[in-house]
């Protein structure tokens, strides 16, 4: 069986890593395709230690959008509830339902920032009332905030 060959992706590689990932691959591959056509570096060590930096630098960012994301749910809840106002008929039951992109527009109208629709998880809403709304912030962070459905 033929020795293998560690390199250092520089981009993205489908089935075999991630940009800045340390992988063994046959020599005729790193030779023939990956080297020739910049999508990975031989390994050395001053490559090694280029790695070792761009991963702590990655890690830093990443704490850093965590942080801010944690510090905009303590904005979220400490604004209490959001009002949402929808046009309704009889019996206190609105014409369409409260969608995830008019939480998303009473929060950009409320806090100045803009969270994507597609993050946030509304429950069935078709009269007006008190309900609970979950927005994913981050990974790693949910916030849970109130939304009143008020009619206009």
């Amino acid at each position: 069986m033929a020795k293998r060959v560690q390199v250092v992706l520089n981009e993205d590689v489908l089935s075999l890593g991630k940009d800045g990932d340390l992988v063994e691959v046959a020599p005729g591959y790193a030779r023939n395709f990956l080297l020739p056509h910049g999508k990975a570096l031989a390994v050395t060590p001053a490559v090694l230690k280029q790695v070792a930096h761009r991963r702590a630098k990655q890690a830093e960012h990443e704490a850093a959008l965590k942080q801010e994301a944690i510090d905009f749910q303590t904005a979220l809840v400490t604004i209490g509830r959001f009002i949402v106002k929808k046009q309704i008929g009889e019996d206190g039951v609105l014409f369409g339902t409260v969608t995830n992109g008019d939480v998303a527009e009473v929060i950009q109208e409320t806090t100045k920032k803009e969270i994507d629709r597609r993050d946030i998880v509304v429950p069935e809403i078709h009269r007006t009332g008190k309900y609970k709304v979950q927005v994913k912030l981050h990974s790693e962070v949910t916030a849970e905030i109130n939304l009143e459905v008020q009619s206009y």
